[in-house]
């Protein structure tokens, strides 16, 4: 079987943070990425949930701003939460 060479960028920080992890695992990056490209291969998809944080969506975001502006105005009313203790 013929191999190729892929190269892609990413940050240094997560480059280190994974070596760590494949290390702990006993394998190379080059492995792990094998180990993912076969997978997705087999399943036809990518092999985890891709989704966007709905925290940061425009509505929750008018949302909070609507929120903040009330507590700052005095408009909201604040209660402690049975959940929180002293």
């Amino acid at each position: 079987m013929a191999q190729t060479m892929i190269n892609f960028r990413m940050d240094l920080d997560d480059k280190i943070s994974l070596e760590a992890v494949c290390e702990k695992l006993g394998m190379s990056v080059s492995t792990a990425f094998k180990i993912f490209a076969k997978k997705m291969i087999r399943e036809q998809r990518i092999p985890f949930d891709v989704s966007v944080d709905n925290f940061y969506s425009q509505e929750n975001i008018k949302y909070l701003e609507k929120i903040t502006s009330e507590i700052d105005s005095g408009k909201a009313i604040l209660s402690k939460h049975e959940l929180i203790e002293d």
